[in-house]
């Protein structure tokens, strides 16, 4: 991706900012427009270099789309409305931050004509078979069901639909990127704006974990912990971007994915022992809404058509993560701290 001019949408973000950091550590003469309205991200996951321009503000807003001019060589299209149980609480929020956000974006640059590629991060869950009985790996081909758990899933189905729909209509170069569960550095706890549920603060159940156990508290488990995901470190989710990016077929989609079922009392145990946080398990009812309890994702297509496979153990990935939150956790409490008088409430 040397000398190439990216935009990624949503590059303040967990996933975004680990992007934007690997391009410039890797891609020579490469320069990055980040667009992020800060609704779940900080500030400090923006770099302070001539190479990066960052547009503060949503990219449904007109001003800033009139700002993105034919420049660009590839679009990362990673904004979104951060998660499951936040869409659940505000849908109309999701509709306009994971949705809308997809649909002007394709507008605004479908006539574009430098882009080599667009890449838009989509959500296995969404795809991946509801069940609580034993997985079977979720391939790109497999059926979607209309019985889904959030807003969150069936926006991410609805920006796939505009990906293939811009693709044939427009000849637009979109590449459906299928995410896994990701875990790693920069994922704050509480970055953003209060979105109207503790979710804005626990987010996904490494980050929880891991700050929780540092603080000698017990890991909240719903259900037995039998329910299991699919674990990959987003260094290895970044190097996928960049492999749809460079060798994914316009029209076509791709797992990001480790290929690795973990159960969720297994990701506990591992956390609990890397931090030698001895409070162990506190065990709670099964959350209602999630019906997809057990899935991971197939590394075939990837693996053949990209040459992508993560590379990043488990274990290690969550050293790493543990070792960059003890680092961060003054950060941390300082954005948990911001929504404190909110969730007592």
């Amino acid at each position: 991706m040397d000398n190439a001019s990216v935009l990624i949408v949503g590059g303040a973000g967990f996933v975004g900012s680990n992007l934007v950091d690997m391009l410039l550590h890797s891609a020579k003469g490469v320069t990055i427009t980040v667009v992020d309205n800060m609704l779940s991200a900080e500030s400090s996951n923006v770099p302070v270099d001539p190479r990066v321009k960052f547009v503060e503000g949503s990219i449904t807003a007109d001003l800033i789309l009139a700002g993105l001019k034919d420049d660009f060589d590839y679009v990362f299209h990673l904004a979104t409305y951060h998660g499951n149980q936040s869409s659940i609480a505000d849908p109309l929020a999701d509709h306009d931050n994971n949705t809308l956000t997809t649909l002007k974006l394709y507008e605004r640059i479908k006539d574009f004509k430098k882009i080599r590629k667009v890449v838009y991060s989509s959500a296995g869950c969404s795809v991946a078979r509801k069940t609580h009985e034993s997985a079977v790996a979720t391939t790109e081909d497999d059926p979607i069901e209309l019985r889904q758990d959030s807003p969150y899933s069936i926006s991410k189905i609805i920006g796939e639909f505009y990906s293939v729909y811009y693709h044939k209509q427009h000849n637009l170069p979109t590449v459906r990127a299928r995410f896994q569960n990701v875990y790693g550095p920069r994922e704050i706890l509480g970055a953003g704006r209060w979105r109207g549920t503790p979710a804005t603060v626990w987010r996904n159940v490494t980050p929880t974990f891991i700050y929780k156990a540092l603080k000698g508290l017990p890991l909240p488990l719903e259900g037995k912990g039998e329910d299991s995901r699919d674990f990959i470190y987003v260094d290895d989710v970044c190097c996928g971007l960049i492999a749809c990016a460079l060798k994914g077929k316009p029209g076509d989609v791709y797992n990001l994915a480790g290929g690795v079922e973990t159960p969720i009392l297994t990701l506990a145990r591992h956390i609990n022992e890397l931090t030698g946080n001895k409070a162990g398990i506190d065990h709670l009812p099964r959350r209602a809404w999630d019906n997809s309890g057990k899935r991971f994702g197939s590394t075939v297509k990837s693996e053949e058509a990209l040459g992508f496979k993560a590379s990043v153990h488990l274990k290690d990935g969550l050293a790493r993560t543990v070792s960059w939150t003890r680092v961060n956790l003054q950060l941390i409490d300082r954005t948990i701290a911001r929504h404190d008088a909110k969730m007592t409430k």
